[in-house]
């Protein structure tokens, strides 16, 4: 059998390559196309609705910033109040420190200046005791009359010791002060010497000599205007008058002053009679 002749068709150089043209999608291609490409789209709803959601809050946020800012601004001035009456605190105390302080200063000034002046009334007074110790100590004074015994004194007029004693009354009242001669202030002896002196009688200035002028007489034998005094003769520290009725006159202290005693309470050493 005779072989079949096949006709030979000529065909391209490049009929064995595979041509480079895209093949057409069918219809399930572009279905599988179509809904990634839906998928993809609903993704990016999604995505742009929650920035949008997220766009809105952060809008919402920013509208809040104004009052997080007026909080802020009431807390400052709540600070700012608080910082100003600590100052004002502090101010007080510091005010109060200081008026104690001067407080403090002004006392310590017036403890010093009470304290000079106690020492200087001590210091006063211990002079005026010393002035008071050399007086009695002090050489005795002779009468004025140039004698220094008692029978030497010149006998008074009738009626001098009653001269004696008015006068004496009429200084009862009158003040104490050491050395006092009068008028209105005594001590004992300047009083027993004014008295004396109403009558011509000029007596020594101090006590321990009054005590040895004239004639020494009992306590139990006195007479209206005899010279008591206390202590012994011819140093007595106080002297005074007998005015009867166990009473005597003298000038006492600084508390009584002049003034009318009963001898009981306060007995005499001594007597002298000088009228």
């Amino acid at each position: 059998m005779e072989d079949a002749l096949v006709p030979l068709v000529p065909m391209s150089h490049t009929a064995h390559i595979r041509s480079h043209r895209k093949p057409r999608r069918n219809a399930s291609s572009l279905a599988m196309r179509a809904g990634v490409a839906g998928g993809v789209l609903s993704t990016l709803a999604v995505a742009g609705a929650a920035g949008s959601a997220n766009a809105a809050e952060s809008v919402t946020q920013t509208f809040e910033l104004p009052t997080l800012t007026a909080d802020l601004a009431t807390q400052v001035a709540q600070s700012a109040d608080a910082t100003q009456q600590a100052a004002a605190d502090y101010q007080l105390q510091a005010e109060r420190d200081s008026a104690a302080a001067k407080a403090a200063k002004q006392a310590k000034a017036d403890l010093a200046d009470a304290k000079a002046e106690a020492k200087q009334k001590a210091e006063a007074a211990r002079k005026a005791a010393a002035a008071e110790a050399v007086s009695r100590s002090s050489a005795r004074t002779v009468l004025s009359a140039g004698t220094s015994t008692s029978t030497n004194v010149a006998a008074p007029a009738s009626g001098s010791v009653a001269t004696v004693v008015a006068f004496l009354k009429a200084q009862v009242g009158d003040a104490y002060v050491m050395g006092g001669t009068g008028p209105n202030a005594w001590d004992c002896s300047g009083l027993v010497q004014a008295a004396f002196k109403q009558v011509g009688v000029d007596l020594p200035r101090v006590s321990q000599d009054q005590s040895t002028s004239g004639t020494p007489v009992s306590l139990s034998n006195l007479q209206v205007g005899d010279i008591l005094y206390w202590g012994s003769a011819g140093s007595a520290y106080h002297v005074g008058v007998y005015i009867g009725g166990g009473q005597y006159l003298d000038a006492a202290n600084p508390s009584k002053g002049v003034v009318i005693q009963d001898l009981s309470g306060y007995p005499a050493t001594g007597a002298v009679r000088v009228l």
